[in-house]
């Protein structure tokens, strides 16, 4: 293993607090691995680049030599954590639950070394706690410790409604570190509550207190909100190379920095080697090339990442089209532009085709689409673009007087 000076400077990389960083250097002298503990609640079906961040700290201290745990937190994904909610999250099922915890567990593989990372489910030490177990969990904290934290104080005065269970979530991701013996735990900054939680439920049952790492939140594509699927402002670790591409060359120069940070493997060094060639005159959109690459490579191959490239370039210096987009044949008798796009997946529904029409982002066989009655000819066959990255090549068949009677 490194020395503990040159282990912190590659985990301070991207590190907003370090809680308490005196202890930290004391746990790195220890002669041997630390256990890490880095968790996700499973409310969503893919991870994104901003889970990467968390991970991609956890497959640094990977690479140091300490023990990664990854934690699925299939029983406090029945309460919701309540982090920087201000209403109660509704509930999700047993089977959503298990099937998004299906997925994460296969995702978290393509960031850490699969061969040296257990995964665990906070299942098997909290379902055996039992009444009397939560009884004597929940003893161990007051309502006026809970109402220190920022968000259930601003609920409380604003008179919404905090229910019991929500006050449980923080003991039981406190629980988690008990259960697992954790030296070290991982979480993002809005976690910071939650994870001093595991310090103190350690303290309580007399164990060694963990320390924590705490990460920045990675914003979005729009570079104002924290990353997240239902902003539709995220970049999915599984999404297609040709998508993650055009993503992240979307993003804006400064915003670029944010992930050479918090997602990028490079060294600093390399980011500032970057940061000065751009100063010297180097075009800010090579060295977006530069991080597209990496992470398209990381996530999938380097042959994907390079193809990747190769039709961003066609596309957007050449105006032409990818090679490999999807052949769609559609059978209808309703060939109006709206429902073959919606028929052929390119948008939700008809009305957000309707509206892609009016912003000016439909092109068929390369010419911009304004008409919203448009009624395409059948038995032809179309290169349909939506938006900079979508494209398909739609044939279409229109339903037979029979067909239709049937």
């Amino acid at each position: 293993m490194m020395n503990v000076k040159e282990q912190l400077a590659i985990i301070t990389k991207g590190t907003d607090e370090i809680l308490p960083e005196a202890e930290l250097v004391e746990k790195l002298k220890l002669d041997r691995p630390l256990k890490i503990k880095a968790g996700f609640d499973p409310t969503a079906p893919d991870l994104h680049l901003g889970h990467a961040v968390l991970l991609t700290k956890a497959r640094q201290l990977q690479d140091l030599g300490h023990e990664i745990s990854f934690l699925v937190g299939d029983f406090t994904a029945m309460i919701g954590d309540p982090t920087g909610k201000n209403a109660t999250r509704p509930p999700l099922s047993a089977e959503q639950i298990a099937q998004n915890a299906e997925t994460y567990a296969k995702q978290v593989f393509k960031i850490l070394d699969k061969d040296k990372t257990k995964i665990c489910f906070n299942s098997e030490w909290l379902n055996k706690l039992g009444s009397s177990g939560m009884l004597k969990l929940s003893a161990s904290m007051t309502v006026a410790r809970m109402l220190e934290r920022d968000d259930f104080s601003k609920r409380y005065r604003e008179n919404k409604s905090i229910s019991i269970h929500e006050f449980i979530y923080p003991l039981l991701q406190g629980y988690d570190s008990v259960a697992m013996e954790s030296d070290i735990e991982l979480g993002g900054t809005d976690q910071k509550f939650n994870l001093l939680m595991g310090r103190e439920l350690q303290k309580h049952y007399g164990a060694s207190q963990q320390c924590i790492i705490m990460l920045p939140l990675l914003e979005g594509l729009d570079g104002v909100n924290k990353m997240s699927k239902s902003l539709g402002n995220y970049i999915g670790i599984t999404e297609e190379p040709n998508e993650m591409f055009g993503k992240i060359m979307s993003l804006s120069d400064d915003l670029m920095w944010r992930y050479f940070d918090l997602v990028s493997l490079k060294h600093p060094h390399e980011i500032a080697k970057f940061k000065q060639d751009i100063e010297a005159g180097l075009n800010p959109r090579d060295v977006k090339v530069a991080l597209a690459l990496e992470i398209i490579e990381r996530f999938h191959n380097k042959e994907l990442a390079t193809k990747a490239l190769e039709d961003f370039e066609l596309r957007f210096k050449q105006g032409g089209v990818p090679e490999d987009m999807p052949n769609i044949e559609i059978v209808s008798d309703n060939l109006t532009i709206a429902n073959i796009l919606k028929q052929a997946g390119l948008v939700g529904s008809t009305s957000e085709g309707m509206r892609m029409i009016d912003q000016g982002g439909i092109k068929i066989d390369s010419n911009k689409i304004s008409d919203k009655k448009l009624i395409l000819s059948p038995d032809q066959e179309y290169i349909i673009q939506v938006g900079k990255r979508k494209f398909a090549k739609v044939t279409l068949k229109a339903r037979s007087p029979e067909q239709v009677r049937g």
